[in-house]
């Protein structure tokens, strides 16, 4: 059996990703035939089909969701099999992050370190928890800013930064019987809420915003009260624009979490020494994990 090349598995992903031949190739910019001549190709190669015919495009069999996994963990390796070999100076450095911690705990370390190191190639992706620490695990992120990983993963928490959970809201409001405003799906916010509920033993009203910044928005109107890192309201509670609302079980305990895989490339180290040192970040600084 011969081996796959890497634009072939890179191929398979998009259409993959897209579910569609079609759109794969437009966003390739090859023709279709190209497309299917190199999911054909890998079929060949390993003995099984990877797609079938569903509707109007196409959907992945078991061996191919399977082959997606393997090849998303592959491409990871290779890119960061790269970078490990660069010197950490003038290496990438890919980060994903949650969209609180990308707004309100590293932009400031992060801008530091550019300035310090401007030849690192930086790139910055806002996900939810689930999706960062998915990419991580296929090495398509050098580094995470997040909550706690989930166990078993083999992701290591490298180092941390205090932070907690409270309810905030704006004057008059009562926690246990005004709408609760809450995250989308896959949000760690989102869920520590539902939690909290539950211990609570109440059922009020709650609002889905599908943002950070639209939830804060909606707690500053009075639309309701929500439960938010400490890093995002701290101007909004010194200008009392809202304030901390007392509800049993709060403030929660929740660090931040900078978060890499078993092998960290030189130049996610060398993240990782910067955030460590209070004498480059301030206040900003993480602690050793």
């Amino acid at each position: 059996m011969g081996a796959v090349s890497a634009a072939r598995m890179e191929t398979f992903l998009v259409v993959a990703r897209l579910s569609s031949i079609r759109r794969a190739a437009t966003q390739l910019h090859i023709t279709e035939a190209a497309v299917s001549a190199a999911v054909a190709h890998i079929e060949k190669q390993l003995g099984a089909k990877l797609v079938a015919k569903s509707g109007r495009g196409i959907a992945l069999t078991e061996a191919g969701r399977i082959y997606a996994e393997y090849c998303r963990s592959i491409l990871g390796l290779m890119k960061e099999a790269h970078a490990a070999v660069q010197q950490a100076e003038t290496g990438r450095l890919r980060i994903g992050v949650v969209a609180t911690a990308g707004e309100y705990v590293l932009l400031r370390p992060l801008a530091a370190f550019r300035n310090r190191y401007p030849d690192i190639e930086l790139s910055l992706s806002v996900h939810p928890r689930d999706v960062l620490f998915l990419e991580l695990q296929h090495h398509e992120t050098d580094l995470v800013i997040a909550g706690r990983p989930p166990r078993n993963t083999g992701l290591v928490i490298r180092a941390r930064r205090p932070s907690h959970l409270i309810v905030v809201g704006v004057a008059d409001q009562d926690p246990l019987r005004t709408t609760w405003l809450l995250r989308g799906r896959g949000s760690g916010t989102r869920d520590a809420t539902l939690t909290l509920l539950d211990q609570l033993e109440i059922s009020p009203p709650t609002l889905t915003l599908g943002s950070h910044g639209a939830v804060l928005a909606a707690a500053r109107e009075g639309l309701g009260v929500t439960l938010i890192h400490s890093d995002a309201v701290s101007q909004d509670l010194e200008f009392g624009v809202l304030r901390i609302l007392s509800v049993t079980g709060t403030p929660m305990d929740r660090p931040w979490h900078a978060i890499t895989t078993r092998t960290p490339t030189p130049t996610t180290r060398l993240f990782l020494t910067h955030i460590l040192d209070p004498d480059e970040v301030g206040a900003d600084a993480f602690h050793p994990a």
